[in-house]
């Protein structure tokens, strides 16, 4: 009888838990089960064995819980509102814009997962959908004849059936409309197995502008992440916030965690730790890719300098017969990277910025640039490989063409020791500020890099020239005081930097004026950075819509903030549903819009002194 009343209300639990969902309401069924005391204590004593297990012990438990959770008398459901947490639904529109694809993975039932990418505006109505549901009727009818077997291999079919067509369609409208893919965990199970459908599920998910997977383990929420990471070989980050999301937060190449009341798991686990979901958007738009434009100018900048100091000794060596006489001094080849090109590279990779925060949120689109490697390609490290050869020509034979009629004040011609000091002292000019030019900006810090990294070999080399003991080169004595007497020195010290970064800069400017960056034209439009420009822009723009009208008036109120944290019964108002369901109005609350507008009223002071 038991059985029966549960049978009974299946189909009516059933058309409530898809009602709720569509409503975007979180759902939970209720169950039990009688059990004897023998049948628990059975069942426990292998639970135990399963808890105790040192390998493969999340499998075990699985297997033990699925011998208890079975045979299971419906009780019915409950359904409770979860309001999103406040800023995600612009943060996912931004990234949007910004060339990431999003994909939803959820526990969530598949009508409440609609909804909830419908308020993130993961999707909207003129989206294609391709919904790949396993809860249709000819599977459940199956499911009720009790053959697991027949169930598997219609799942199976129906789940190949329907990729193969959706992957189609989406081939001949891919430029038309925008695609989203919807499939829930049993499906997604068999798309992912090789023999059925795992490249078609990659291709098609490609294709789509977003995915949404429901009903998903937390193992599922890793496979997908796995599927994108090494089979389409894109870049991937998984953001969550509880135990459930730890395998898919480890298993991308970036994890982040929220910190909120579903605990520390998925912040311990993760890369990075945010408060809420919509400080990804700063962390991504505006530390990321200022992070990226620096990495590559960093790297690209140690590959040209290194090369340029190198290649004039490997021109040295076909004037000495490769007889492995050495052209620089020990001390100035240890300390080149240590000392006198070090500074100035940390600075640039720490405060270096195209344009500033405010205009990166303003242009997602900037970090494209990114997404396709604009500033790290074949072409872009070419073009540093052979400024690097083309000054170290520069750096070697102008020096020497002035050293073979050239004279100190003795009227003796220089020496090896000079020369190479000389050529020395003009890569070191040339190679900082080559630097500057490649920043975005300058700031005092790197002034004061590029001075200090100058002026401190000035100080280094003449102290250094002008010690003689045993333990120090010999040959450099006074070889800086020598040099610093003579007015070629002086001249080779100007005319050296401006023939050698000529080039660059002919590079530099055609580049900017013929094809510029994104970031290069907002540069150049200095509007977006002053104070004024958002207040005209607020009075240029007309509302066109009712909707927009009322929206932008809603901003203009007094401002309170919400004291949702984005879990449930936190967001105010949650009993609104269950109210309007019933035809009863609901209360007037403190954040209302009325008394919202009437709250933050000055206290007025009465003005009369207490007596003490």
């Amino acid at each position: 009888m038991a059985e029966g009343a549960s049978n009974q209300y299946r189909e009516v639990t059933r058309d409530h838990l898809e009602k709720f969902g569509a409503d975007g309401l979180r759902t939970l069924c209720l169950a039990y089960r009688r059990l004897t005391a023998e049948v628990y204590e059975s069942w426990n004593e292998k639970f135990i064995q399963a808890k105790s297990a040192l390998r493969d012990r999340e499998k075990k438990i699985d297997e033990v819980a699925e011998l208890i959770e079975k045979d299971l008398i419906l009780l019915g459901c409950t359904a409770i509102e979860d309001k999103l947490q406040e800023g995600v639904p612009n943060c996912i529109e931004t990234l949007s814009r910004a060339g990431i694809k999003i994909w939803m993975l959820t526990g969530d039932k598949l009508e409440t997962a609609i909804n909830i990418a419908y308020a993130c505006s993961l999707v909207n109505n003129e989206t294609k959908q391709f919904v790949l549901n396993s809860d249709v009727k000819e599977i459940r009818d199956i499911e009720d004849r009790g053959d697991a077997v027949m169930t598997a291999q219609a799942v199976s079919s129906l789940v190949k059936q329907r990729m193969e067509e959706y992957l189609d369609e989406a081939e001949r409208v891919a430029d038309d409309v925008d695609m989203a893919l919807v499939i829930d965990g049993r499906c997604l199970m068999y798309a992912l197995d090789p023999l059925i459908g795992r490249g078609t599920l990659l291709k098609l998910c490609m294709l789509c502008k977003a995915v949404v997977c429901c009903r998903v383990s937390p193992l599922q929420k890793a496979q997908v992440t796995t599927l994108i990471k090494d089979d389409a070989k894109k870049i991937t980050l998984s953001i969550g916030d509880g135990a459930n999301d730890v395998s898919m937060i480890q298993a991308a190449h970036i994890g982040v965690g929220i910190s909120g009341q579903e605990g520390m798991q998925a912040v311990m686990a993760s890369d990075f730790a945010i408060a809420q979901f919509r400080y990804l958007k700063e962390l991504l738009l505006v530390h990321g890719r200022w992070s990226y434009i620096r990495i590559t100018k960093v790297v690209a900048y140690f590959f040209y300098k290194n090369l340029a100091f190198t290649l004039t000794q490997f021109w040295f060596t076909l004037y000495t017969g490769f007889s492995g006489q050495r052209f620089y001094d020990d001390w100035f080849q240890s300390l080149y990277n240590v000392l006198f090109t070090a500074l100035p590279v940390i600075v640039v990779g720490i405060f270096d910025q195209d344009v500033n925060a405010k205009t990166s949120i303003k242009f997602p689109e900037l970090y494209k640039a990114g997404i396709y490697n604009l500033f790290f390609k074949w072409r872009v490290i070419m073009l540093w490989l052979v400024g690097a050869t083309y000054q170290s020509l520069v750096f070697f034979y102008f020096p020497i063409s002035v050293a073979q009629s050239a004279q100190n004040y003795s009227a003796r011609m220089l020496g090896v020791w000079d020369v190479s000091t000389l050529a020395y002292t003009c890569i070191l000019m040339t190679v900082n500020l080559r630097l500057m030019m490649a920043s975005s900006s300058l700031t005092k810090w790197h002034l004061i890099s590029v001075g200090g990294s100058i002026g401190g070999w000035f100080v280094f080399a003449s102290v250094y020239s002008g010690i003689q003991v045993s333990f120090i080169q010999e040959n450099i004595y006074w070889v800086m005081f020598t040099l610093l007497g003579t007015w070629f020195f002086w001249f080779l010290l100007l005319l050296v930097p401006v023939v050698a970064l000529s080039l660059d800069l002919l590079v530099l400017l055609f580049q900017r004026w013929f094809f510029p960056y994104d970031f290069q034209i907002l540069q150049e439009h200095g509007k977006f950075d002053s104070d004024d420009y958002e207040s005209r822009t607020l009075l240029d723009h007309r509302p066109s819509t009712v909707e927009e009208q009322r929206r932008i008036q809603m901003a203009q109120l007094p401002k309170e903030r919400s004291k949702h944290t984005g879990f449930s019964f936190d967001s105010p108002g949650f009993e609104s549903f269950f109210a309007q369901q019933s035809g009863v109005p609901p209360p007037a609350k403190s954040w209302d819009i009325a008394r919202r507008a009437s709250m933050k009223h000055p206290r007025q002071s009465t003005g009369r002194k207490s007596r003490h």
